[in-house]
């Protein structure tokens, strides 16, 4: 009797064929080249002067220029999920999978090497940048004319699907269309544009509520119903909110990846690829425009003002965030310079007492945000928080340094309550004293919060949300109106 012998089932044609995917936009939504140019105006701003330079010497000079100063960490990018799940499946098929990418060799390399996805490496080099028709070009001379798939996700790839077999398309019906009448349609991975209201939280239109602080002079002075009065403060609200909105997309754009390695933080929009860097870019300038425009109509001093402002949260974003004390000092200043430009912006005199409690009240404050912060990274069993300059050590003197700031803003409002000039603003100055243990009670709560793990907003806002603060704030005021 003749033993049967079982012949190997051959693998099928379609897992012979070479799987090349993108990496910018398709396998990952950011684009590396601008996630590095970022990262270097984070660590190295002045180097971003020789950009012209580099880019003078073609995209791929400029990539390499960009990769050999500044390396992303390619572990906390944003990766497309069902695309790399698609790949895994086609991977345990037997099928070879390629990086194909117009993104510098360095990048490419870290990002297989981190995904564990990938049999060979196509890129950038120093002399080639493999985009569109360059990148066609390579992947014939490596494996023939429709002797590949490819994965793409721009219009620029439309230069290469004509050479491929199959034409798998990370975007909308439109694309696939176009890229359909070039080769066989494959998968469609639909991508979500970017919608207004994504605009709208990446610009923190709730954040402008801490501009109502150009309010309080006017307000203390008893002259906010003067209508030239409130002209001038609505219209300085108006552009410190759009000269905000552009630096919280800036210090994003600088922050991600710090913003990566935060829990709650990764989700932002640009964090998440959600919403791209280059646009936003533009968003902050246009905004920044605005503002200007909006300030000028106030006049210049207060232009000025707004303009000393972003200068400061320029350089808090690009280098003090990460230095201890400086930073919270400089959070406090920037709470503190929104009171100058009210003054500034209505022609009333911003007085020592205000200035003093603003110092002390708004560096508790500071401190509780870094404080929070911290102490989430230490419950996470981090010693350092992420792009900032304390570890998790300096927790007890973070707590010391915010309580007694706090306190010492609430002896600066006693000491004002009995001073000539509140005796000169109010009839009856005796029940402005009830505001002194109701803001105690205020600034004690916060820090046992916080210490608690559970201040996950900025203080301010969370006194915004909060209906303990709420109620404070109704009880302060209604006191305020007895004592007029």
């Amino acid at each position: 009797m003749n033993a049967q012998v079982n012949a190997p089932t051959p693998p099928d044609a379609e897992s012979q064929v070479p799987l090349c995917v993108d990496l910018d936009g398709t396998l990952t939504p950011v684009d590396t080249l601008h996630e590095t140019a970022l990262a270097l105006a984070r660590v190295r701003p002045l180097a971003l002067l020789a950009l012209p330079r580099w880019l003078a010497g073609g995209r791929a000079r400029l990539k390499h220029e960009l990769s050999q100063r500044v390396q992303i960490d390619v572990s906390h990018l944003p990766y497309r999920r069902d695309l790399l799940e698609w790949l895994r499946g086609e991977r345990s098929r037997g099928r070879r999978l390629v990086l194909a990418t117009a993104a510098d060799r360095r990048i490419a390399e870290a990002v297989a090497a981190h995904l564990g996805l990938f049999d060979e490496v196509i890129a950038t080099d120093a002399g080639d940048n493999l985009a569109g028709a360059g990148k066609r070009a390579a992947l014939v001379r490596r494996f023939g004319e429709q002797g590949f798939d490819y994965v793409g996700d721009h219009p620029v790839d439309l230069k290469v699907w004509p050479a491929a077999r199959q034409a798998i398309v990370v975007g909308d019906a439109g694309l696939a269309a176009r890229a359909a009448r070039l080769a066989t349609p494959g998968p469609l991975f639909a991508t979500v544009p970017a919608s207004p209201k994504l605009w709208l939280k990446a610009a923190r239109l709730y954040q402008w509520v801490k501009n109502l602080l150009i309010l309080v002079p006017a307000l203390l002075s008893h002259r906010i119903a003067e209508a030239a009065v409130l002209q001038e403060a609505l219209l300085a609200f108006l552009a410190f909110g759009l000269c905000a909105s552009s630096v919280y997309l800036i210090n994003d754009l600088l922050d991600l990846d710090a913003d990566r390695r935060h829990p709650r933080k990764r989700r932002r929009p640009f964090a998440s690829g959600a919403l791209p860097a280059r646009q936003g870019a533009l968003a902050a300038l246009l905004l920044a425009l605005a503002a200007a425009a909006v300030a000028l109509q106030v006049g210049l001093a207060f232009s000025a003002v707004l303009a000393a402002y972003y200068a400061c949260t320029g350089a808090y974003s690009l280098r003090l965030k990460r230095a201890p004390i400086v930073d919270v000092m400089m959070l406090a200043g920037l709470y503190t310079i929104r009171i100058v430009a009210g003054g500034v912006a209505t022609g009333v005199e911003v007085t020592f007492w205000l200035l003093a409690f603003s110092m002390f009240m708004f560096l508790s404050l500071a401190v509780v945000k870094r404080y929070a912060e911290l102490h989430d990274a230490a419950r996470a069993g981090l010693t350092q928080a992420a792009g900032r300059g304390y570890g998790a050590a300096d927790l007890p003197l973070l707590l010391a340094l915010g309580t007694a700031s706090g306190f010492a803003a609430i002896v600066v409002l006693a000491l004002y309550i009995n001073s000539p000039q509140s005796q000169a603003l109010y009839g009856d100055p005796r029940p402005l004293w009830l505001i002194c243990p109701l803001l105690l009670y205020w600034v004690c709560r916060v820090w046992l919060l916080t210490t608690r793990g559970r201040m996950h907003d900025d203080p301010i806002l969370f006194a915004m949300r909060d209906r303990t603060s709420l109620l404070i704030i109704g009880l302060m005021a209604l006191t305020v109106l007895a004592a007029v």
